[in-house]
């Protein structure tokens, strides 16, 4: 059994966009309660995430949008930027708090505490961009964490794997431009879905081209499809690029009974395409490996796909013997 960090703090619950909003504390309260029922608990190594991680976000974000982001939660105002972007008074603190997770994730495998982890944290990040707020995301949480592979630990190759349904554009943009980081997502088609970017033709820019890999599926696309397109054409250019370090954009909004997209991804093609991903990054990166939580919106399958995803990770058998 692999050693598995578990990041997760009750302090994430307090971000709240609105109870119109999809992207409830809900989430992480299904997760940790199914997590903690199936007694995965007990198998893993929990991470406290940190606080003081504002200088590692200007790394990456504006920091005047940032000065705006927190002066507006200060105020109480309940939309920063676009209409589905809710927040609370906490929500700045809360982002913060988001990227400690997936930082202090990275410490402990970097430092030989874990061998990799699963950042159970909110706000997601995916679709924040250097100045912006989109898509549920304030902080680029997979993003920073990136930035602080390449910038404290000196790595010199990261890859990051998103296979939310939304094209995760504000990690697409950070570092279309940086042969450093391979760039992978599998997403439905933009034409169909949020936000509108991610097509195949986006391969990146200046020296960073080439290292960009969108793989978008028409509405209705399964796990066939999905496996199918990793394979062939994402697993070849992750070997080629050769990381010594993965984050997973995890967000299980693909799923066929998630309410926010239109596909036919099942619990067996998120449990392949986390194998296959966990087999690369023993290849190439000493098994070091971080999945940060997205999407994922229908709060039962959500926790069972997490569930699946951790037992991954941890290296031992499904129920059943799946």
């Amino acid at each position: 059994m692999r050693r598995t960090g578990y990041v997760y703090d009750e302090r994430y619950l307090l971000h709240n966009p609105g109870e119109w909003h999809p992207e409830q504390p809900d989430r992480l309260k299904a997760i940790h309660k199914h997590l903690t029922e199936e007694h995965l608990l007990d198998l893993v190594v929990r991470i406290e995430p940190y606080e003081d991680t504002r200088s590692w976000v200007e790394r990456v974000h504006d920091p005047e949008y940032i000065k705006r982001f927190e002066t507006a939660c200060q105020k109480g105002a309940r939309i920063f930027g676009v209409p589905d972007c809710g927040i609370s008074k906490e929500s700045y603190a809360i982002a913060l708090l988001a990227v400690g997770g997936v930082m202090a994730a990275i410490d402990g495998v970097m430092t030989g505490q874990v061998d990799n982890a699963f950042c159970a944290v909110r706000p997601p990040g995916h679709h924040a961009e250097k100045s912006r707020a989109l898509g549920f995301c304030f902080f680029n949480n997979v993003a920073v964490g990136a930035t602080y592979l390449l910038e404290h630990y000196g790595l010199e190759r990261v890859a990051i794997v998103d296979w939310d349904v939304h094209h995760g554009n504000g990690t697409q943009h950070l570092f279309e431009a940086d042969p450093r980081v391979f760039y992978l997502s599998l997403h439905e088609d933009p034409e169909f879905c949020y936000p509108g970017t991610g097509f195949a033709k986006e391969i990146g820019k200046g020296r960073g081209r080439g290292f960009t890999l969108n793989l978008p599926f028409q509405p209705r696309s399964g796990d066939w499809e999905y496996v199918d397109a990793l394979k062939r054409f994402g697993l070849p250019r992750l070997r080629q690029f050769a990381p010594q370090f993965l984050l997973i954009s995890a967000g299980f909004d693909a799923h066929e009974d998630d309410p926010l997209a239109h596909m036919k991804l099942t619990q067996e093609g998120y449990r392949d395409m986390g194998r296959l991903l966990i087999e690369l990054a023993q290849e190439t990166a000493a098994g070091r490996v971080i999945s940060v939580l997205e999407g994922g919106y229908n709060l039962e399958v959500l926790a069972q796909c997490v569930e699946d995803h951790l037992r991954l990770l941890l290296g031992i058998e499904f129920p059943g013997g799946v």
